[in-house]
């Protein structure tokens, strides 16, 4: 592999009056930059321009002479952190490629802008050269959506009336095709947004990516972690939707990230006698979260198969483990896989203006919320939001409810009134509820699984008909059609695809339907090993009807979203843990006085009875394992 070429630009401070200030640009080309170091080494020739740097000149300069250095072989990252905007458009030539009117740009430091047309010519130029070329943009592409709310920081701004000029002087018609691959922040019509995380700031859509990008491996394609930034931006504001180009089957959008970002070679780790005792050569570079004190290995090997190391602390390259009622022999190794681990809290903030006796309540129902009654491992409570972590539930009281917010303001679920004494245990139950659900949609193995990519979802239209693709969203949407009797829900297949080759290699998969609803089962595929080139199908070939919920009528207009993800395994998994019923407050309580408080750990471990497949099923527990989700959405027209 070649040398990757990156222009990095992130842009904070502005001409103060006209243009607000950033905070968190420079920190996205911080991280930015320590990811690429980290993965590509002596690989990397990366050129950055920070505030007052960053002017259209030394952008197109920076596109022209650094990136332009790539050669047949290379790989060129153009990443931009900073305002984005918009402007109308007169010029004929342009209208016909601008079907909005309107052309987008990138704002740069010292208030000009560079459109749109004229940065993608730039990158094409380069592409033309043979070098894969990728853009990452952080930026508002906005007409009217400013705001990202109170906890938000939008990069807009308001289009200045001179940058018109610039639309018929500095954009470039393009001359075919774009030849390079964009993954841009959100929609040309949506707000692009910053926020804390943990005290520092950072772009939503650029935290995601990177903390992806550090849990996946090489053979991540583009497609693939667009369907993880979408989810994991929109969990943070309902209202930004990255967006992959082209997304065309089987081209740019399905190669590698940087046409395989670093050299990492998948395969099985060890437990090994350290010099600080015992330890797993696996750390935070490789995925794990640092402190997750319930994350657990088991030993694959012959020697003491099945037994279990519990880590004790994680560190960049290797975890600390302690025995688990075993005694390993001084200066043995032993194969090992991840076999638990301890799903990180949602955080929650509590906000009762004037009824401080209310937020008291709701402090003690989550303070008695976990196993035993005493505080669930799920939730965290921190006192603002400066302190909220990746999933963050904000809790606000008024009108006589609770009302269970994201970051931008929206709703996860309907108030919750606070009319008896048990209400402020069924708003804890909730957010127990919520926290569970997310964890398990977004549950994703490390980067070091060799079963990454394995098996994968299929969802076509018809028995047999092709696997549909992603749309710019990362969604399969399917529409209702309207019969002689009303709306009709469509009809799908489901398929789990084993693309191994190695003949007599079977892989052991179940499949998650996670509803909208906050729901989870396996009906669809409940559980059963897939033969290398083979495929599992949902209901054992039966088409799948995929309905709104009953209580949502078809009307035009209405939508409900499905996750599809695939747990695969070397060997068979107890899937109690992964059902969960749909949000229910009038049941919420009658489940946890029945014992249902999660302690926060996922173990993936053998079921406790034998597999109902004849013939040998792999002992010690599951060994390897990964996942793949594809999101559908499926709506009703009008």
């Amino acid at each position: 592999m070649g040398t990757v070429y990156a222009l990095l630009v992130g842009i904070n401070a502005y001409p103060p009056g006209r243009f607000e200030s950033l905070k968190g640009c420079r920190n996205d080309i911080a991280a930015v930059r320590t990811l690429l170091t980290g993965r590509l080494g002596g690989r990397l020739a990366v050129r950055e321009l920070l505030d007052a740097d960053a002017t259209p000149e030394s952008v197109e300069d920076g596109i022209r002479g650094h990136l332009g250095r790539a050669g047949a072989d290379d790989t060129a990252l153009f990443w931009y952190a900073g305002h984005g905007s918009d402007f109308e458009v007169t010029d004929p030539a342009y209208l016909r490629i601008e079907a909005t009117g309107r052309m987008q740009a990138l704002v740069c430091a010292d208030g000009r802008p560079l459109v749109d047309k004229r940065l993608g010519a730039l990158l094409n130029q380069v592409a033309a050269g043979g070098a894969h070329t990728a853009a990452v943009l952080d930026s508002c592409f906005s007409g009217g959506a400013t705001r990202g709310g109170p906890h938000l920081t939008a990069r807009f701004t308001p289009p200045d009336p001179g940058w018109q000029r610039f639309a018929g002087r500095a954009a470039l018609l393009p001359d075919g095709p774009g030849r390079h691959v964009l993954l841009a922040g959100s929609r040309l019509d949506q707000p692009s947004c910053e926020g804390s995380f943990d005290g520092r700031y950072h772009g939503l859509f650029t935290r995601a990516l990177v903390d992806r990008l550090t849990a996946y491996g090489p053979s991540v394609t583009y497609r693939e972690l667009h369907a993880a930034l979408n989810a994991q931006v929109q969990k943070w504001n309902a209202r930004q939707h990255p967006v992959l180009s082209p997304v065309d089957p089987g081209g740019l959008a399905d190669q590698p990230f940087l046409g395989g970002l670093g050299t990492r070679t998948p395969s099985p780790h060890l437990l090994r006698d350290g010099r600080d005792g015992w330890e797993v050569d696996c750390g935070s570079g490789h995925g794990l979260v640092a402190e997750e004190a319930g994350t657990e290995f088991t030993v694959t090997g012959p020697a003491a198969r099945g037994q279990v190391v519990r880590a004790k602390a994680v560190e960049p390259e290797r975890t600390l483990v302690a025995p688990a009622d075993w005694r390993p022999e001084p200066g043995e190794v032993y194969p090992v896989a991840l076999s638990a681990l301890e799903l990180p809290p949602a955080s929650v903030t509590l906000a009762a203006p004037g009824q401080p006796a209310i937020e008291r309540a709701l402090a003690g129902a989550l303070g008695e919320a976990g196993p035993g009654g005493g505080p669930s491992p799920l939730l965290r409570l921190v006192e603002g939001a400066e302190h909220a972590g990746d999933l963050w539930f904000r809790v606000e009281v008024h009108q006589g409810a609770a009302h269970v917010l994201r970051r931008d303001g929206s709703a996860f679920v309907a108030p919750l009134p606070l009319a008896d004494p048990d209400a402020v245990h069924r708003v804890a139950a909730c957010l127990v509820h919520l926290a569970r659900w997310h964890q398990l949609r977004d549950l994703d193995a490390p980067a070091f699984s060799p079963l990454r990519g394995r098996v994968r979802v299929e969802v076509a239209a018809g028995k047999d008909g092709p696997p549909l693709v992603p749309d710019g969203s990362g969604e399969i949407v399917r529409r209702y059609e309207y019969g002689p009797r009303g709306p009709v829900a469509p009809r799908v297949s489901i398929r789990l695809r084993h693309e191994g080759a190695a003949p007599g290699r079977r892989l052991w998969c179940v499949l998650l339907d996670l509803t909208d609803e906050y729901g989870c089962h396996t009906g669809l595929f409940t559980g059963d090993f897939v033969g290398a080139g083979h495929v599992g199908h949902a209901l054992d070939g039966a088409e799948v009807q995929l309905s709104l919920p009953e209580r949502r009528p078809p009307v035009p207009g209405a939508a409900t979203v499905d996750w599809l993800k695939v747990i695969v395994a070397e060997g068979e998994l107890n899937t109690v843990p992964f059902h969960l019923d749909p949000w229910d407050p009038a049941a919420a309580l009658s489940r946890a006085a029945a014992g249902e408080r999660p302690d926060g750990v996922l173990r993936l471990e053998p079921p406790a009875h034998g597999s109902r497949v004849a013939g040998p099923v792999p002992a010690g527990g599951p060994g390897q394992w990964a996942t793949h989700t594809v999101q559908v959405r499926t709506v009703v027209p009008g």
